[in-house]
């Protein structure tokens, strides 16, 4: 039986003119519709001949999917209580952001070099963070129709595998989608690289790994993919030692934690926190 996002229980109702939320809307299922939404979009305009690109000011790619995903995540989480922090818009200075309690941090096309190159190794990130923490997380990958989402008081995340139409085949949160990181394995080590960032400093911690394990295997995808495949047990590291902002990471951040893994920040020994003064990580590990 399948089951539609947007007739499903909780879910945000819409109507042809504006959308309506109801204060019985669960969080975790507007992101996940959201997602979706933002998706399915992208993905219209990744399967044009020829898309509009530029370089923003900081010399980082921006295409019209990044915008009209933006848009769309934008009009869905509009009318919740938490404000949003979004790469594609102007975000409040930090006086008015410190007394945030709770807030959204939305990438609305995470890996837009990936989208360029037509890799197809792109997503759609979005994040409840509250107190400084992710709350909850969906990852989705608009060309494989991929997935993640995870609710962090439950300890539980999930990848499922959406339908050619982009909806579910099976019920949210279900106990057969849950993914957990791999067990320890002394004689191999999985370190997670990036297509598009592998410095100098990430291979050095690649050969300090390689002094301690029999097999150093490199997986390599692009954006927040990498999380996930620690949380889903398909790598078991991943060193970032180049910059990221806070929507790069966390809703990768939100499903490592539901999955039992911490992300670590290599400046402070904690884990990632949200909603800074300044948006800019630190280097980090993501690990059990």
């Amino acid at each position: 039986m399948k089951y539609s996002l947007i007739n499903a229980n909780e879910i945000t109702t819409f109507t042809n003119q504006k959308k309506k939320m109801t204060k019985t809307t669960n969080p975790l299922l507007l992101a996940i519709t959201a997602s979706i939404h933002a998706g399915k979009a992208i993905l219209d305009i990744y399967n044009k001949p020829e898309f509009e690109s530029h370089l923003k000011n900081d010399q980082s790619p921006l295409t019209e999917a990044d915008l009209v995903a933006s848009k769309i995540i934008n009009n869905h989480l509009i009318d919740t209580p938490y404000p949003i922090i979004n790469e594609e818009i102007k975000n409040k200075d930090y006086a008015e952001r410190k007394i945030w309690e709770t807030c959204w941090i939305v990438d609305p096309l995470d890996g837009t070099k990936e989208f360029i190159k037509r890799n197809g190794e792109f997503t759609v990130n979005i994040a409840l963070c509250k107190n400084g923490a992710p709350i909850l997380g969906v990852i989705y990958v608009p060309v494989s129709r991929e997935l993640y989402y995870a609710d962090v008081n439950s300890q539980s995340a999930f990848k499922t595998i959406l339908d050619d139409s982009h909806g579910f085949t099976s019920k949210i949160l279900n106990e057969e989608d849950r993914i957990f990181p791999s067990k320890p394995n002394k004689s191999l080590m999985r370190v997670v690289g990036s297509r598009s960032h592998m410095n100098d400093t990430t291979l050095d911690f690649i050969n300090e790994v390689e002094k301690k394990y029999e097999k150093v295997e490199i997986v390599s995808k692009g954006s927040s993919l990498k999380f996930c495949l620690v949380a889903e047990g398909k790598a078991d590291v991943y060193p970032r030692f180049a910059p990221t902002m806070e929507w790069d990471t966390a809703a990768g951040q939100a499903i490592c934690k539901a999955a039992g893994l911490k992300v670590i920040s290599r400046e402070t020994n904690e884990e990632l926190d949200y909603n800074k003064e300044n948006l800019l990580n630190p280097h980090f590990i993501v690990s059990t």
